[in-house]
């Protein structure tokens, strides 16, 4: 019941913390007329959205930051988990930043990105090493794991590298991420908390109640983006999560979502370079939803119900069948 409350707490606490910088930080984000640019071949109707505020997951950082330092406590498992988290966030507001000082829609290279992602990896695994940290994986809803040894870091490159991507493409309706990251980031806080990894789960709820706030201003229509800022950051977040609980393999089916909308890019890249042809109206999957002519919102709850099935899936496989 302790726990319970805790993570309640957490939540709320984070909530406020990013509802009352929102108010003071997107004026000032405007001051510095650091709106989004709209890529060109998106859908049409988002060319209205040009100039909103971005870097808005700067919000949802400092929110987590200030609750996780006040309810977690100061062990390992949360350096490791800030360091995912703040260090992709700084890729994506280094990203950011330069898309806004350029006024273009593209910032860091691909292999400026990948070279930092390789960096960040290395220092998560030489911490996870100092930690003693398990390098098997475990097959959801069996007790069977393997033990990759060395492998593992490979593992944890692909892991990180997958993860910050696919959570980056699916940041692109107005409060789509927000929403099914919250419901991610919620089916983790319970999985900590059946595993009795007590402060992972407070790190966890933190990240609800800051997404849970940031949507009070990302809602349609979207009043900031979070940018790479945040996608990255909650990426980050995410797989680290899934590290430090030992569920690396289930982030494919709790994080469901993610991972469908990046195969919807894969299989259209695929598609049209072998055989000319589009499979979707356009990818990421939510544009193509769009452009058959569904509304922001019918998209966007849509895909918030469908990331709650993925989500009580996971934990289902996770608590119930072997906890």
């Amino acid at each position: 019941m302790f726990v319970d409350n805790v993570l309640i707490v957490t939540i709320v606490a984070s909530f406020l913390i990013a509802v009352l910088i929102g108010p003071l930080f997107i004026p000032f984000l405007r001051r510095l007329k650091f709106g989004q640019a709209i890529r060109e071949e998106g859908p049409q109707s988002h060319y209205k959205k040009a100039g909103t505020p971005t870097m808005g997951g700067t919000i949802i950082l400092l929110a987590l930051i200030f609750t996780v330092l006040k309810f977690a406590n100061a062990k390992m498992e949360i350096y490791f988990l800030l360091l995912v988290t703040l260090g992709y966030g700084l890729i994506g507001f280094l990203d950011d930043f330069i898309k806004i000082k350029k006024k273009r829609n593209l910032g860091l290279t691909a292999k400026q990105k990948f070279a930092g992602q390789i960096v960040l990896a290395i220092g998560a695994y030489i911490l996870l090493l100092m930690m003693g940290h398990d390098t098997s994986i475990h097959l959801p809803g069996t007790p069977w794991k393997l033990e990759l040894g060395y492998f593992y870091f490979p593992f944890l490159l692909f892991l990180l590298v997958g993860t910050t991507n696919a959570v980056n493409i699916t940041d692109g309706v107005d409060g789509l991420l927000a929403g099914t990251g919250a419901i991610a980031f919620g089916a983790y806080a319970i999985i900590a908390w059946f595993s009795q990894d007590y402060d992972t789960a407070i790190f966890s709820a933190a990240v609800v109640g800051a997404l849970l706030g940031f949507l009070v201003f990302n809602a349609h229509p979207a009043r900031v983006f979070m940018g790479d800022t945040g996608s990255l950051g909650l990426g980050g977040a995410l797989a680290g999560i899934a590290i430090m609980t030992k569920t690396e393999l289930l982030l494919a089916i709790i994080g469901g979502v993610f991972v469908v909308e990046t195969l919807s890019v894969i299989m259209q890249v695929v598609s049209f370079k072998t055989r000319g042809k589009r499979i979707f109206r356009m990818s990421p999957l939510h544009h193509h939803f769009e452009l058959t002519g569904w509304s922001e919102w019918r998209v966007v709850v849509t895909f918030w119900l469908v990331g709650m099935f993925f989500a009580g899936l996971g934990v289902y496989l996770e608590v119930v069948t072997i906890r």
